[in-house]
């Protein structure tokens, strides 16, 4: 199989970068996130991993990945992919407007870039968080980490992560 590659973009900054699937490494996570694309809904900046942007989907794939690849020290450019029941989301601390998928039972994927290093998956609410690195940026991860630092600075609001087929 030759190299996948997807786009990932911050609409509303015009900003873009380029990362390889990982399908040696997380080839049932990269082949359910690529039958999925397009996907594109409001970004997030983290609260608690530091240095990741993320946008929240319904879940898209017959069935959950399994841990593939686990990490919980991401490091710049890896993609993560994390699935929660809508009960683990949907306290007031992690700031969800109503509508966000996060309701009871519901299963919601989180998508994530990490862009800088000093991640650390650990929540306090419920402990480590591995996530499934799928994916590595290969192009334009310095402009696309200036821009989700001035996310964090500025704000997310009205700005939505995309991810496409390259």
């Amino acid at each position: 199989m030759s190299d996948r590659h997807i786009e990932l973009s911050l609409d509303k900054r015009g900003v873009r970068c380029t990362a390889k699937l990982l399908d040696d490494r997380a080839p049932i996570t990269c082949e359910a996130v690529w039958n999925a694309l397009p996907l594109s809904e409001d970004v997030y900046h983290a609260k608690y991993a530091r240095n990741e942007i993320y946008a929240l989907f319904p879940a898209f794939a017959d069935r959950e990945p399994p841990l593939e690849n686990p990490t919980v020290t991401p490091i710049p450019g890896d993609l993560c992919y994390f699935s929660f029941n809508g009960t683990q989301l949907g306290t007031q601390a992690y700031g969800y407007e109503p509508g966000a998928d996060v309701k009871a039972g519901a299963t919601v994927v989180d998508l994530a870039l990490f862009y800088e290093r000093n991640n650390l998956l650990l929540n306090g609410d419920v402990g480590w968080v591995p996530g499934i690195v799928w994916g590595q940026v290969v192009e334009g991860l310095d402009q696309m980490a200036e821009a989700c630092n001035d996310l964090w600075r500025a704000g997310a609001q009205g700005e939505t992560l995309s991810f496409r087929r390259a």
